[in-house]
């Protein structure tokens, strides 16, 4: 279902990487932080992060601007004691900015009445009846809370039902699931296996299979190597960025319907390189920048969030200097879905 892209020149060039723009300070350049020089100096005030690192390492991390006009980030967190693998018993969280890039503060657990708390992959939605609804899986089955406020309280609604449709039931697992209303009203899912699922009974479906994995056809790429997808649509067309953990970058592809007819459209993101910078020039190489979200304004992506960590996974200890958060990086997205349609215009004329 995916083929690779025969770019013009135009789109050899420039890849979605090229769309990232500098982070501005909110608090100040440190290198009296937590972490390792890779990522020092560095601004403790952009995104969601405890600056002591005494008590929580940080997750996953999607942000709704709300009706206040404060932005309400979904994120996850564990005690750092722990060191990474303490994300198996991970809690989700709400934490609120009077700006985009942060600081955000944690104003606590979520849902603590349920399993205390209990949430990881932990990703967040507007939905068409104007609630909101946040969806957590890997730990959890796929469960959707809802709310009519971004303060809560959260009900949960349900878990997510899939259909294998005639396809392999296994691409309907629980994990790494990334969620949209599309324009047609109807959900669309891409979870950590590729594969597209469509809802046309609400937010907990059936959602029903639409085929085998998209990531099939990457060249060079073994498609259990991906992970962390996240599905949006703008400038006409749908987009996933999805994070292949191996080769740690991360590659952008596109669907005119959000189905079919998905194409590899290049390197999305690359930790070794300098797409994480602050205006001035200064930047921070995350050994591991996951958990990707976007944060659409006007139509078209304003701002991605990453879950990243200072060091392998395996070198996270606890109650060291080390740990995760949640970073939010400004993103020219008009300019990507301008840059698109030039392209999909030429591939069109092309045919």
């Amino acid at each position: 279902m995916l083929s690779c892209l025969n770019a013009t020149a135009s789109a050899a060039d420039k890849t979605l990487i090229d769309y990232f723009l500098p982070t501005p300070v909110q608090g100040k350049l440190t290198r009296d932080a937590w972490g390792a020089d890779n990522v020092l100096p560095r601004d403790p005030d952009n995104g969601l992060e405890d600056t002591t690192m005494k008590q929580w390492c940080y997750w996953d991390g999607q942000i709704i601007k709300g009706p206040d006009g404060k932005y309400h980030m979904f994120a996850s967190r564990w005690d750092q004691a722990r060191g990474h693998n303490g994300w198996f018993g991970s809690l989700a969280v709400h934490a609120v900015s009077s700006k985009a890039v942060g600081p955000y503060k944690d104003a606590g657990l979520t849902w603590p009445d349920s399993q205390g708390g209990k949430g990881h992959n932990v990703t967040a939605l507007v939905l068409p009846d104007k609630r909101y609804a946040v969806v957590v899986s890997e730990t959890r089955p796929g469960d959707v809370f809802v709310s009519k406020s971004l303060e809560g309280p959260w009900e949960q609604l349900g878990s997510l039902k899939v259909d294998a449709n005639g396809f392999n039931a296994r691409d309907g697992r629980m994990s790494n699931v990334s969620i949209m209303v599309r324009p047609d009203g109807k959900y669309e899912i891409v979870a950590r296996s590729g594969a597209i699922w469509i809802s046309s009974e609400g937010i907990l479906g059936p959602y029903k299979l639409q085929g085998p994995s998209i990531y099939a056809g990457m060249p060079g790429l073994p498609a259990r190597n991906l992970e962390d997808p996240v599905v949006w649509y703008s400038g006409g067309m749908y987009h996933i960025v999805v994070n292949c953990w191996s080769e740690r970058k991360a590659f952008h592809l596109t669907s005119a319907d959000g189905i079919t007819g998905w194409k590899n459209r290049g390197l999305a993101y690359d930790p070794t390189t300098n797409f994480v910078r602050y205006k001035g020039g200064t930047v921070n190489h995350w050994d591991k920048n996951e958990r990707p979200g976007v944060l659409l304004e006007n139509g078209h992506v304003a701002y991605f969030t990453f879950a990243v960590l200072d060091v392998p996974k395996d070198q996270e200890k606890g109650n060291d200097n080390h740990g995760s958060k949640v970073i939010v990086v400004p993103f020219d997205g008009a300019g990507l879905d301008r840059d698109m349609q030039k392209i999909v215009q030429a591939e069109q004329k092309a045919q």
